[in-house]
């Protein structure tokens, strides 16, 4: 059973200008933050990784989802063989 998982390109398009604008806008707000230059690169820096971070968790996470998948559907496949091959000897 294949579910349908494709977006639209309005959502698309929403997460990607969400995105942006976030990110320019904490960009802005460190640019302007009264501290520093080595603390504004600190917090630059922390933003930076923690974006990485993210990106990088929510495609682990899709990953072993996917791969979840695989694994049931094979195990449903064979699960599938031996009911049949049972049901024949009957």
């Amino acid at each position: 059973m294949k579910q349908n998982t494709q977006h639209s390109p309005a959502w698309i398009t929403f997460t990607y200008v969400s995105f942006a604008a976030s990110a320019f806008m904490v960009g802005i707000g460190i640019w302007f933050l009264p501290a520093d230059f080595s603390v504004k690169g600190y917090l630059m820096m922390g933003f930076l990784m923690l974006v990485q971070s993210c990106i990088t968790m929510t495609k682990t996470m899709r990953d072993v989802h996917e791969s979840d998948r695989l694994v049931n559907r094979l195990e449903d496949a064979k699960a599938e063989r031996l009911l049949m091959e049972v049901s024949k000897a009957a």
